[in-house]
């Protein structure tokens, strides 16, 4: 019973995106997209949408390899900490304003995507490695996943029974390692204000 259930289902779904195929260009990708509320990129692209798209792809990744290097290094002091801001700002700038308003090179737009993806990723594993957060496990899970979920969009392949390809199942991916980010975050939050809290009440007597 609960097999033929999950038959209808799934041909309820196939249906639905035949139906949706003749309205947007990746409806898999659209359908994931959903959950992280992207899907405005994969329903009908056009120069705008790509451009956006690969703009704050680009923007992310180098905010996140910031804040992974602050983070492992532990830099502490502003002078610093604006001293490694500043390169990878001006690098993610240059690059928006190249894709933008010079000429979009897809090679060279993965290359920098990938190699700040990689950087960061390598950077939270040493992170990891040396440190005794309670909620390790956690960051090591989303490492080790985030670079097999890169492997999607290194290694494309073409859609699946026309709908499931590489790019569409890594929006999946990264719809369930974004819940697992934000429980580690969560976790990190009470963790360092709870060393804080007893640092301070150790100062006081």
């Amino acid at each position: 019973m609960s097999g033929s259930m999950e038959n209808t289902m799934e041909m309820d779904m196939v249906a639905m995106m035949r139906r949706a195929h003749g309205h947007c260009q990746d409806p898999a990708s659209v359908t994931f997209s959903v959950l992280s509320l992207a899907a405005v990129f994969h329903t009908r692209d056009v120069d705008i949408t790509k451009m956006l798209d690969y703009s704050s792809a680009v923007a992310v990744l180098g905010f996140s390899l910031i804040l992974s290097i602050l983070r492992t290094f532990d830099v502490r002091v502003e002078t610093a900490r604006v001293m490694v801001s500043a390169p990878v700002l001006a690098l993610v700038t240059t690059h928006v304003l190249c894709i933008n308003f010079y000429k979009l090179y897809y090679g060279w737009n993965m290359i920098v995507c990938v190699a700040m993806g990689v950087a960061q990723l390598f950077l939270w594993a040493r992170w990891a490695a040396v440190s005794r957060h309670p909620s390790n496990w956690k960051l090591w899970v989303v490492v080790i996943a985030s670079g097999l979920a890169m492997l999607l969009e290194i290694y494309d392949f073409p859609p699946y029974g026309g709908y499931f390809d590489a790019h569409s199942i890594w929006h999946l991916a990264t719809v369930l390692l974004t819940i697992l980010w934000w429980s580690f975050i969560r976790d990190d939050v009470e963790f360092r204000t709870s060393s804080l809290l007893k640092k301070s009440k150790t100062k006081a007597k």
